[in-house]
Formats: structure tokens, sequence, C-alpha cells
């Protein structure tokens, strides 16, 4: 499969309003000549996620932000799918939160729902889409399995993460340094794939 490459010296959009979202994003980007803007700084509005897939949802929001910008965009869906619950929460993730995306409100909901349930087991999702203003777009996925605990640990990452703990280690992402965290999170994964087929190599 041939892959378009990304001009390393445009401007990218990366297209969520989610701020530890988009700073993860930016630190991936680091070693490269590209200058980040997220689509909040832009004041693009969030498309409604309709899709009911990642891959569905992830397509859908870097295509919104690369149109209304004009630009090439990022767009990342990810969640987290816990075994015991059939896979949920899911592409629901952020929406365990209620309205105003409480993560306290949502790790507290997936402990009460696996209430005497013992399989633990949980992974990451993580689709990453690369689109552009004419309609083409590209995806990457990742992966990372590992335990859930509780009570939650650590105040680093975002969302779900100080209750993740990935298999291998004895700290949650929640209580991981972030570098060590990007070498083994999906969204790393999934970013080493795009840098691959996209990008290059810094």
């Amino acid at each position: 499969m041939t892959f378009r490459q990304f001009p390393t010296t445009s401007r990218l959009v990366v297209a969520s309003h989610n701020l530890g979202k988009v700073r993860e994003i930016g630190d991936l980007l680091a070693p490269f000549a590209i200058k980040v803007v997220s689509a909040g700084e832009l004041g693009l509005p969030e498309p409604e996620e309709t899709g009911t897939t990642f891959a569905s949802n992830a397509v859908l929001k870097a295509l919104a932000s690369a149109k209304a910008a004009n630009q090439p965009a990022l767009a990342d869906d990810s969640g987290l799918a816990v075994a015991a619950l059939s896979g949920a929460p899911g592409i629901y993730s952020a929406r365990w939160g209620g309205p105003n995306k409480d993560f306290q409100a949502a790790m507290a909901r997936v402990e009460q729902e696996l209430s005497g349930l013992p399989d633990r087991r949980a992974h990451f999702v993580c689709v990453l889409a690369l689109a552009w203003p004419d309609g083409h777009c590209e995806t990457f996925d990742g992966q990372v399995h590992g335990t859930l605990v509780w009570p939650p640990r650590g105040t680093r990452g975002f969302g779900y993460d100080p209750i993740f703990q990935p298999d291998g280690y004895a700290m949650t992402f929640g209580e991981m340094d972030p570098v060590e965290k990007h070498a083994i999170s999906h969204r790393a994964e999934a970013f080493r794939k795009l840098v691959s087929a996209c990008f290059g190599h810094p």
C-alpha cells in the first residue's frame, strides 16, 4: 500500500479540544519540523461523533478539521475496552464521564460496573486519522494491554490512566513518567505506524 507523504514543513491541525490529548500528540511530533496547532486554538467546532468504531470517529474528526482549516489534520479516537464489560466503555469512554467529561466519575463508573467481577483485564485502543482538505485520509491503530486497579494511582496522564496498569509494569499510566508512557502506549504504537508510512524518520 502506498501512503501519501506529509510535507514536514507544513502546519498540522490536531483535531481535538482535549488538552491532554493535544499535549501528548504534540510531544510525539516534537522530533519533526511540524508546526502543531489544535482545533481548539483555531476555534473549530467539535463534530458530533456519530461513528460506530474508533476508526470511523477518527476519520470524521480529521476530515472535519482538515476541511474547515484547509490544512492537513490529525485526529485521534481512543478509549478503554474492558474485557468483563464486553469491551465497554469503548468508543463511549469520554461520554462515561458525563457532559463535563469528568474522568473521576468515569473511573468510578468502571469500578462500579466491575463490582463482583474478578476479571480485571482491559486494553486501550487508539486510531489516528491523518486527513487532507481534498478528502484523502489514512488511518493507523495501536493497542496496549493491561489490568485495571482500584483506587486510582497517580496524577500524570489523563482520562483513565490512573486505573490502568500496563502488562509487565508495576505502575499505572497515571504514575509513569510521560517519556516512559510514550514508549509503550496505544497512541505511541499508532503514531509509530503513522510516522513510518507518512513522515519518514526525524
